[in-house]
């Protein structure tokens, strides 16, 4: 049984990344992902400008002292960007800072997939959250996760890929 630690302070976000970037590392160079060194600079960086942000929660399990799964993620915004090119109507994507949780990240170590990890980090970062909905985004080849977020709740709003260099699409889903 996993143990699960909350963290909302960057600066021990911060600390943590030495052991959080491994584990990402792992997770995302297997398929359906095949990431690389440029992925994890890339998700090295995006984490640096995310654990500063308001409503950052990182949830990480752990098994002994093993870390075997994370999550984290943040509040939208007034000045977000991530509905744009969903082509959805502006009351849908009016943020006030407090109306949408979005999670960034959730990754379950290999050997521990399967078992409800993902879903009890998914509950453990949202715990507390007092938000009108929860968005995320997630790779369509990703049919496990696609398949744990629908069972969860979340419904489709569209597919788009993201403004930085070289990225893949990625389906936009919402609870």
């Amino acid at each position: 049984m996993p143990v699960f630690e909350t963290f909302t302070d960057p600066d021990v976000a911060a600390q943590l990344l030495d052991e959080i970037a491994p584990l990402y590392e792992r997770v995302f160079a297997e398929p359906p992902y095949f990431e690389g060194p440029r992925d994890l600079a890339e998700f090295l960086e995006g984490y640096e400008s995310f654990r500063t942000m308001p409503g950052f929660r990182l949830v990480l399990a752990r098994s002994g002292a093993a870390l075997v799964g994370f999550a984290f993620g943040v509040l939208l915004q007034s000045d977000s960007r991530w509905w744009n090119g969903l082509g959805l109507d502006d009351d849908f994507i009016r943020e006030d800072g407090r109306r949408t949780f979005v999670i960034r990240e959730i990754a379950v170590a290999p050997e521990r997939r399967r078992q409800g990890l993902g879903r009890e980090l998914h509950a453990a970062v949202l715990e507390g959250a007092r938000v009108e909905r929860v968005t995320l985004a997630v790779r369509p080849e990703a049919q496990a996760a696609m398949k744990m977020y629908e069972a969860l709740g979340y419904r489709e709003l569209g597919d788009k890929v993201p403004a930085w260099d070289g990225a893949p699409l990625y389906r936009y889903m919402v609870r």
